[in-house]
């Protein structure tokens, strides 16, 4: 990971940082490419959800949260288990964000990285997860960390693109 940075599991002190982190992606993705799914930003009771759960990671820069994850064990609502690679053991990434002003540094790369490792360590055979399938969804960024596209679905309306990495 970039110098200083190194994904630890989430306390309820972090709560409201990272509702303010998911709150100012939604905003940075909407003033990008305008209105859509990934404008709704959640809610500080949301990270709480998130967090009564094992699984939730934040990367820091000093003492500032600069990007949160969760990986998950149990399937995420949006996500159709029978497109992915058969696993007896897979995790879930969801709800992953990077400060707008250090995307493209290297900090997302690193996350997923520290979260491969860690997804090793749980033991997990793959991580899964979607992206929009827009121009504001992450799919690219996903494939260039090595992940690969198993397929396309209309979730509730949302075009998904799901990806998964074997590891």
């Amino acid at each position: 990971m970039p110098v200083g940075i190194g994904l630890k599991h989430a306390t309820e002190r972090d709560v409201v940082a990272i509702a303010k982190l998911r709150v100012a992606v939604a905003h940075h993705l909407t003033e990008r490419f305008g209105p859509g799914h990934w404008s709704s930003a959640g809610t500080e009771n949301g990270v709480r959800l998130d967090l009564r759960r094992p699984g939730l990671f934040v990367a820091r820069r000093g003492r500032r949260i600069i990007a949160s994850l969760r990986l998950a064990s149990q399937k995420p609502w949006a996500i159709d288990a029978t497109y992915f690679t058969p696993t007896r053991a897979p995790l879930y990434l969801t709800n992953m964000a990077v400060q707008p002003d250090l995307q493209r540094t290297g900090v997302g790369r690193a996350c997923l990285d520290d979260a491969v490792r860690i997804a090793r360590r749980w033991p997990a055979e793959a991580i899964r997860l979607d992206a929009y399938d827009a121009e504001a969804g992450a799919g690219g960024f996903y494939e260039r960390c090595g992940f690969r596209e198993v397929g396309r679905v209309i979730y509730r309306s949302v075009p998904l693109i799901y990806y998964e990495l074997l590891i």
